[in-house]
Order: C-alpha cells, then structure tokens, then sequence
C-alpha cells in the first residue's frame, strides 16, 4: 500500500491552490464550479438535490484564493458481487477541473486524497462512470460493466412469443411519481440483491427520478410508471418509460422510451414486455439501458427486429483498494487457484497474490511467493473483478501477459459467472 497519506496530498501546494472538504456554506460556490466544468454555465445552484448527498469531509474542491477551481465528491454505497454480497464502495461523481486550471495536477491530489481516506474508511473499491475513457486509467480504474440497450421496431418484432407465460392472477396499474417514491426503493432493494454490479439507489436518487427535487442541467419530464403485482398483491416489477409523440401524417408513427425496468422474476418480465409492446400508437421501442446478456431479443417473435442501442459502451468502472477484502467476499464458479503478479503505481493492490477457491465457491486473495501465473495491472483487475471482462480477451488485447500457458483460461474460469455483471444507475 502506499506511504502517501492523505494529509500530504491535502492542503496548499506550491501553487497557491488548496485542496480541501467544503462547508455548506460553500455548497452553492462548488455547485456551480460543477456546472461550470461539465460545460454548462449561468444554472440554478440546485442546493436541495447536492445537500442530499453532501458527506462531510467527502465533498471536495480545489480553491485558489476564494474561487473554486475544481470539484470532486464521493459517498458511500454497496456493489452487488457475484454470489449475493454486498461490498462497501466509494462512489465517486462531480468530478471537475475548470477549463482554465488543467493541467496542473489538481485531478490527481483530489483523487489520490479520497482514495487514501477511502481505504482507511474500509472501502474496498472505488467505483465511478467515466465521461472519458482515458482519464481514469492512470489512477487504477478499469471499466467493469457495460451498458447495453436495443431499438426494436414492433412492426417487424411480431410481438412476444406465443408460448411465453406472463404472471398468472397479476395485474399491472399506471402509478404517479409520489406512488412511485413510495414503492420503488424496496422492490429495487429485492432486485438489485440478485444483479452483480448493481449499487443501492439513496434517497437523492429516487427525489431527483421523481421530480421532487430538481438537478441542475437536466430538463426532467414526468415520465409514465407501471407496476406489476402478483396474484398476491405483491410489487414484483415497475417499467418506467416516455412517449415521444411522432406522426406519420395522419398515422401515428410514436417512439416508446424505456428508462428502467425492473422485474424480480421472469413472468413479471414477460407481463411487462407485453404491456410496453403493446401501447396505443407505439411503432418502435428504444431500451435505453439493460443487461448485456438480458434476453429480450429472444421473447420476440422475431429477434432480428431488436438492433443494438448507439450509446451500448463501458459504464461502470471500478477501482480495487483492498484485494483480500474485495476477493473474500465474492463468490466462485468452483475449485481453482492462480497467482497474479499485479502492478499498482499507488501501492494499494501491488504485489504477487494467489486467488484461490473451493469446490463451494468460497474464495480468497492471500499475498504469496509463488510463481506467477499471470501478469497484469491493477485497472485490468478491477475489469475482471465482477466477471464482465474476460482474462483471455484480455491477454488477447495485451492487457494482460500469461507466463503460463492456458492461465487466462484458468482466471476465466474461476471468476466467471453465468450473465454479465450489469448496473443500470449513473450517479
């Protein structure tokens, strides 16, 4: 690990700038530094909705006199891992040098300084969504999950097929937002518990998806919201959407937007597949957003209706401070064991580690001085943490370097998992 505290990469530097936590009498000041670094000058401070997640001592900026010149701000969360665990994490957002200060290292002491407090606070990771892919890199961040969605043209789609069941005994209901504010945290809770890669949704999330407080720079337009409940009554799947209201002439030509949806189970799935296909005046569907190996193009009658979305890309991505913490707590496709000779500028993840498993699925990270297997960095490790990247693929790219032969393999096949690791939340 590294010596580098956090106090040495706080305070003054020899250029003038301070890098330290905010108060909340500064919060308007940093919001609109925020603003102002992801381009988007003169808005409303939105107090409300940054209060909400204003952590003391997590909410940082770079000032040089009385003017913040660079924002940056973390906030505790739990990663979903294979298995079922939930893994404490630093989720890192609002990240932001002004145009007129880069270059000058004020990026790297913010970063350099949450992650050191972050692994004395116990997190084991650090996860974020990159604007740039190239950013990131150089502080140990690899991408590790993507987004995926699909445009399903319904004409050509014919529907779901006929042989697939929906919920026997349920029912579906449009609900409001404040009903919506209501029920949605528990059912996501339920959901997300069994979806590697998801993140808990707090109470900024469902205010700001609901439009109970506003955020700064985004146009939010109430959306539509069913629900699916069984024949018992019980919440089992919520579908957010938006119509975007297009006419061919006098013939309805509308686009349907799904922006979340949630199903605990496959019939629930099927339910609200059917219902979101078969809105009045709907020619196409655009999912914005679903697991990379969800199959929804498969309950089509035809398939080849579904395309891929434009934006499908990296999403999450993860930073490993605590590799005997973060190891332990996943589980195994089964019995295996390889030695990873790992590189971490930062000293967090450095060193030669046996990840090894049981016939169970219980696994471990332990430092040892066996030979190395694999070579690799520590972005690279954090890529195949969750089972979303291969190894081989990997070392394919050159990303990873086997001093064994089939040890790529071997890794696969040990931290592998049957769907891909998926979140749906920025944040």
């Amino acid at each position: 690990m590294s010596t580098e505290t956090s106090a040495s990469v706080a305070g003054i530097a020899a250029d003038g700038i301070e890098i330290r936590a905010i108060t909340e009498a500064e919060l308007g000041a940093w919001g609109s530094a925020v603003s102002v670094g992801f381009m988007r000058a003169g808005l409303p401070e939105g107090l409300e909705k940054r209060r909400l997640r204003l952590v003391p001592g997590r909410t940082l900026g770079a000032f040089e006199g009385e003017r913040c010149v660079g924002t940056f701000r973390s906030f505790p969360n739990q990663l979903t891992l294979p298995g079922g665990a939930l893994l404490p994490v630093s989720a890192i957002t609002a990240v932001t040098v002004t145009q007129t200060h880069r270059r000058r290292g004020l990026l790297s002491r913010m970063m350099r300084q949450d992650l050191a407090a972050a692994r004395e606070r116990g997190e084991a990771a650090a996860i974020l969504i990159a604007a740039e892919y190239n950013i990131y890199g150089r502080f140990g961040f690899g991408p590790s999950t993507r987004m995926h969605g699909w445009e399903i043209d319904l004409n050509r789609a014919r529907g779901l097929r006929a042989d697939l069941a929906g919920s026997a005994g349920g029912r579906l209901d449009l609900i409001g937002m404040p009903e919506l504010r209501g029920v949605g945290p528990a059912l996501h809770e339920r959901w997300r518990r069994g979806q590697p890669g998801a993140i808990a949704r707090d109470e900024a999330f469902w205010k700001t998806y609901t439009g109970a407080v506003s955020a700064p720079g985004f146009d939010w337009k109430e959306p539509f919201a069913v629900a699916h409940r069984d024949a018992g009554g019980t919440l089992t799947g919520l579908a957010i959407y938006a119509i975007e209201d297009r006419w061919d002439g006098s013939y309805p030509d509308c686009k349907l937007v799904v922006k979340d949806f949630l199903a605990l189970d496959r019939p629930t799935a099927v339910s609200l597949w059917r219902y979101l296909f078969s809105v009045d005046w709907v020619r196409s569907v655009t999912v914005e957003n679903i697991g990379p190996d969800d199959p929804l193009p498969l309950l089509l009658g035809d398939p080849r209706a579904a395309v891929p979305h434009k934006e499908n890309n990296d999403f999450t991505w993860l930073r490993l401070l605590d590799l005997a913490t973060a190891f332990g707590a996943r589980s195994y496709a089964g019995a295996g064991r390889v030695v990873l000779e790992v590189a971490d500028p930062d000293g967090y993840a450095a060193g030669r580690w046996a990840l090894e498993a049981d016939a169970d699925g219980v696994g471990r990270a332990v430092v040892t001085t066996d030979e190395a297997d694999l070579e690799l960095g520590v972005g690279a490790l954090g890529s195949l943490y969750l089972g979303a990247e291969s190894a081989s693929r990997l070392a394919a790219a050159g990303l990873v370097t086997e001093r064994r032969p089939g040890a790529a393999f071997a890794l696969d096949r040990l931290v592998g998992t049957p769907l891909k690791a998926w979140n749906p939340d920025s944040f």
